[in-house]
């Protein structure tokens, strides 16, 4: 069975910075590793998203240019580098690996991915 093991959440103030890390079990080729969130009330959201195997990273309008996403494949972990954060950031974050088969992929999708972490909480105060 694949494991996600996330760590790094936190309670931070605005303007602040954390450092979200995730580590799996499973296999890295053909997969992309994404981070999404959900704060209470609301469904789950994309964040980020790099695939194992390439350099293009994606991300979330709401995120891009504060957040970035990286990957160090000697330790099967990536990492999601939180800059500039905005109380709206406050969620749960979950770690995802979406394992494809096929030229088409849906990164920003939640619905494709195949594993998730259990989940940290980010709490960013005003």
């Amino acid at each position: 069975q694949v494991q996600l093991v996330e760590s790094g959440g936190g309670l931070v103030q605005a303007g602040g910075s954390l450092r979200l890390s995730c580590t799996t079990s499973g296999r890295t080729f053909s997969s992309y590793m994404g981070w999404f969130r959900q704060a209470p009330g609301k469904e789950r959201e994309f964040v980020a998203a790099i695939p194992w195997n390439g350099i293009t990273t994606i991300y979330a309008d709401s995120v891009k240019g504060r957040f970035t996403i990286s990957r160090d494949t000697a330790k099967n972990t990536v990492y999601l580098q939180m800059n500039s954060l905005k109380p709206e950031d406050t969620a749960v974050y979950y770690c995802g690996q979406y394992l494809y088969s096929s030229d088409i992929t849906y990164p920003r999708a939640p619905n494709k991915y195949d594993y998730w972490g259990q989940g940290t909480q980010v709490t960013v105060s005003s």
